[in-house]
C-alpha cells in the first residue's frame, strides 16, 4: 500500500492531467463521478495530513475564505493598450506605416481573435502560480489571485519537467456563451436577475471578494502575450504560443501566421466568417508583428506598442423566438439545420433565419423550438444563434431530433468519421444536384453567364439536366421553348407563365459554350469535390496538368505537393476513383470540356534542387520558415508540407517531431540546417563553375 504522501502526489498528478484534458483539450477522459471521487479522496488525505498540503494542489481551486478587499499591484512590465482601426483602409494604412519604419525588411504578421473579456496578467515562479492581476490603468491593477486560482484551464503548476524561473503571461479572462446560459438559468431559479452578456459577468466575477462564487461561474483564460520573463526560449510570437502551450497554459486559439500585409488583409474576410461559430464573444481581430527583434526596433508610443493593432467592429445582437428548425442539403451532401426565427431587426436588416451549423451545435446550445434565443451579427455578417435564454423557458420543450434519412431522397444519413457533419451519401440526390449546378455556374465555379438559381430550377424541373455534362448538350431552341414563372408588369403584378425566349436562351448557351475552355483546375474546383477549391486545384494542376496524369497519382503523390496534405489528397483521390467521379469527368470529356491546363507553369528546372521535394521541420537558426521555402523554390525544388515516399530531403531543425520519425521510417534523407546550406552552396558553386 502506498504512503499518504505518494498517494497524494499520484492524485494531484492525475487530477491536473484530467483538468487539462477537460478544460483545454475538450476531451474528457473519465466520468464526473470518477473525477469527484478522486478529488474527494485527495481532500480527505490532505485533511488527515495537513503537513502535506500545497498551494498548487487541485483542492486549492477555491480559497478557504473571501479576501477583505482587492490590493493594488504595480505591473513590473506595463500592460499597454492597443490602438484600434475600424476599416480595411485604416488597417492597410497601419501596415504601410509599419513597413516604412522597417524599410527593407520583410514582416510576417500574426492574426488572432480579439476576445471580448477582461485583460489580466498571471505570474508563475519556478512553475507555480503566484499572482493574478487585472490590467487596471496599465501601470497598476487589482490583485485577483484568489479568483484566478479558480480558473480550471489555468494550471496552478505548469506541466513539463522544467519551468522558467519567472513567467508572466498576459491574456484574456472570458466566459463561454454556453456557460452564461447555464449561469442565467441558476440566477433566475434563485430569484436573481440574469446577466446581459459574457463580458459584463466576467468583469464582475473576476473582482469578487469571494472565490467560491467565482469558482461556480467557470471562467476561462487564453494567453496572448507576455510580461516579465526569465527562461523562455522563443524569439517570435508563434513559438511563444507553442512554448506556453507545452507548459499547460492555454494559448489563444486559431492563430494564423501570414507572410506579409497583403496576405493579412486577404485573410481578414475568412476569419470574420468564422467568428459567428465561436463559443465565446469576439469584438475584433488583432494583428501583431511576429518577430520579437522587429518589435524591439519598432518600439512603443506613449500608450501603446507600434507592433500591433486591433481591427474592431461592432457586434449587433437581438433577442427573438425560434419558431421551427428545418434542414437543408448542400452540394457535398452536408445536412445543415436552419433556425427559423420571429423576424427581428439587427444592424439595419431584418433577420428571420440563422444557421445552426450541425447537430452537435444544436445539442451544445440545447436549443429547442419555442425557445427565446440571442442572435448575433458580428461585423454585420452572417447571423448566428449564440445563446438560448433558458431562464425564459417556462414549459418543457421537446428536444430537436435530427433526421436519420435525407429529407430529399430518403438515403440514410451518416456522420463524417471523427467529424461533426452529417451527410447524405447519394451523389444523385436532387437537392445536391441543384446546389452543385448552382455553384458550377457561379463566378467562383465555371462562371457560366446566365446560369443562376432560376435557370437551374427550371432545367431540373423539366428533366433536361441531371449532371454537369447535360448542360453542354442543351440547344437554344430547346431552352427558348420552356415556360417559366415571371411577374407580370402592371398593377396586379401577378405571376404568370411566359416563354424563356430566344434571347435569354442564346445568352445561356453562349455562357455554357464559353466555359468549355476554362481548363482542368477550374473544372476540379467547380464540381464540388470536398476540400478542393480554386487555389488547391491550381496547386494540384501545377504538378499534374492533365486528367490522365492526375488519375495516375497516388494519395502519397498528392499529399507530397506543397500545401496539399493528407486530407485533401485522400478526398481528391477517392473522388477521382469513385464511380461517380469517373463518370462525371468522363462525361465532361465526351461533351468537349477541356480537362488539361497547358499554360500551367511547370516545376522550375536547372536549379540545384530541380525536381526535388523538400520538407522542412523543427526550429531553424538561420532561416525563417517562409525564407527557406522561398529559397527551395528559387533553386528549383518543391517546398512540401508533408512527408511521403516521394520526398527527397527533410531539413530538420531543433525540436523536430513526427515528421522526422516518418522520414526515418520511409528512408528519406535527413539533413541538418548546416548540411542543407552546404548542399545549396556546393550545388550553386558547381553551376557557377
Amino acid at each position: 500500500m502506498s504512503s499518504p504522501s505518494k498517494r497524494i502526489e499520484e492524485l494531484r498528478r492525475e487530477i491536473r492531467r484530467l483538468d487539462h484534458l477537460y478544460y483545454v483539450e475538450a476531451t474528457p477522459a473519465v466520468s464526473d463521478l470518477q473525477y469527484d471521487r478522486m478529488l474527494e479522496e485527495l481532500k480527505r488525505l490532505e485533511e488527515q495530513h495537513p503537513e502535506l498540503r500545497s498551494e498548487d494542489s487541485p483542492t486549492q481551486r477555491v480559497g478557504d475564505a473571501p479576501v477583505e478587499h482587492l490590493n493594488q499591484v504595480e505591473h513590473r512590465v506595463p500592460m499597454l493598450s492597443i490602438d484600434n482601426t475600424y476599416s480595411r483602409e485604416e488597417l492597410a494604412a497601419y501596415f504601410t506605416r509599419t513597413e516604412k519604419l522597417l524599410e527593407g525588411e520583410s514582416i510576417a504578421w500574426v492574426m488572432e481573435y480579439k476576445i471580448d473579456g477582461v485583460a489580466a496578467s498571471v505570474r508563475y515562479e519556478n512553475g507555480v502560480m503566484t499572482q493574478g492581476v487585472t490590467r487596471g490603468n496599465g501601470s497598476v491593477g487589482d490583485d485577483i489571485t484568489h479568483n484566478v486560482r479558480t480558473i480550471r484551464d489555468l494550471p496552478l503548476r505548469t506541466t513539463g519537467e522544467s519551468a522558467p524561473p519567472v513567467l508572466e503571461v498576459r491574456g484574456e479572462v472570458y466566459m463561454t456563451n454556453e456557460d452564461l446560459a447555464d449561469l442565467n438559468e441558476r440566477q433566475v431559479a434563485a430569484g436573481q436577475p440574469p446577466y446581459k452578456n459574457t463580458r459584463n459577468v466576467t468583469a464582475g466575477t473576476i473582482r469578487l471578494l469571494d472565490p467560491a462564487i467565482a469558482a461556480q461561474r467557470n471562467l476561462r483564460f487564453f494567453c496572448h502575450g507576455v510580461g516579465e520573463i526569465d527562461g523562455l526560449q522563443s524569439s517570435d510570437h508563434m513559438s511563444f504560443l507553442n512554448e506556453v502551450g507545452e507548459l499547460g497554459i492555454p494559448p489563444t486559439p486559431n492563430v494564423q501566421l501570414l507572410a506579409d500585409s497583403k496576405a493579412a488583409l486577404d485573410a481578414v474576410a475568412k476569419l470574420e466568417l468564422e467568428m459567428p461559430d465561436l463559443p465565446f464573444e469576439v469584438d475584433g481581430i488583432v494583428f501583431k508583428v511576429n518577430d520579437f527583434a522587429q518589435r524591439e526596433r519598432l518600439g512603443m508610443r506613449s500608450k501603446s506598442p507600434r507592433w500591433l493593432i486591433a481591427y474592431k467592429f461592432e457586434r449587433y445582437e437581438a433577442t427573438t423566438t425560434l419558431e421551427h428548425i428545418s434542414v437543408q442539403v448542400g452540394k457535398t451532401g452536408t445536412v445543415t439545420p436552419v433556425a427559423h426565427l420571429t423576424p427581428v431587426d439587427i444592424a439595419e436588416t431584418t433577420v428571420s433565419r440563422a444557421s445552426l451549423h450541425n447537430a452537435d451545435e444544436i445539442q451544445r446550445l440545447d436549443v429547442r423550438v419555442g425557445d427565446v434565443v440571442v442572435v448575433e451579427k458580428a461585423g454585420k455578417i452572417i447571423p448566428k444563434v449564440v445563446r438560448v435564454e433558458k431562464h425564459l423557458r417556462k414549459t418543457e420543450l421537446e428536444p430537436f431530433r435530427f433526421p436519420t434519412h435525407c429529407p430529399e431522397c430518403d438515403t440514410p444519413l451518416s456522420r463524417d468519421e471523427g467529424g461533426v457533419y452529417i451527410r447524405c451519401s447519394n451523389p444523385s440526390c436532387p437537392a445536391q444536384l441543384r446546389q452543385r449546378l448552382i455553384y458550377f455556374g457561379s463566378r467562383p465555379g465555371m462562371d457560366v453567364d446566365g446560369l443562376g438559381e432560376e435557370f437551374v430550377d427550371l432545367l431540373i424541373q423539366r428533366d433536361l439536366v441531371s449532371n454537369y455534362a447535360d448542360l453542354y448538350r442543351l440547344s437554344v431552341d430547346q431552352v427558348a421553348q420552356l415556360d417559366w414563372l415571371k411577374q407580370r408588369k402592371g398593377k396586379d403584378g401577378a405571376m404568370v407563365d411566359v416563354k424563356v425566349g430566344e434571347k435569354n436562351a442564346a445568352n445561356l448557351i453562349n455562357g455554357i459554350e464559353a466555359s468549355r475552355k476554362r481548363g482542368l483546375a477550374r473544372v476540379l474546383s467547380s464540381i464540388s469535390i470536398r476540400h478542393v477549391g480554386p487555389r488547391v486545384a491550381r496547386i494540384i494542376t501545377g504538378k499534374y496538368e492533365t486528367l490522365e496524369k492526375l488519375r495516375g497519382a497516388s494519395v502519397e503523390d498528392l499529399a507530397g505537393i506543397h500545401e496539399i496534405g493528407d486530407a485533401i489528397a485522400k478526398s481528391l483521390h477517392e473522388f477521382l476513383h469513385s464511380d461517380y467521379g469517373r463518370e462525371t469527368l468522363d462525361q465532361l470529356a465526351e461533351v468537349g470540356v477541356e480537362l488539361f491546363d497547358p499554360e500551367t507553369p511547370q516545376d522550375a528546372t536547372g536549379g540545384p534542387l530541380s525536381g526535388k521535394s523538400v520538407v522542412v521541420t523543427g526550429t531553424l537558426q538561420h532561416y525563417k520558415r517562409d525564407e527557406i521555402k522561398a529559397l527551395i523554390e528559387k533553386l528549383g525544388g518543391r517546398a512540401s508540407g508533408s512527408i511521403s515516399k516521394n520526398t527527397d530531403f527533410l531539413v530538420a531543425g531543433e525540436k523536430a517531431g513526427s515528421k522526422l520519425d516518418k522520414a526515418n521510417q520511409l528512408g528519406v534523407q535527413v539533413l541538418t540546417e548546416t548540411e542543407f546550406q552546404q548542399l545549396v552552396d556546393e550545388s550553386t558553386s558547381d553551376l557557377q563553375g
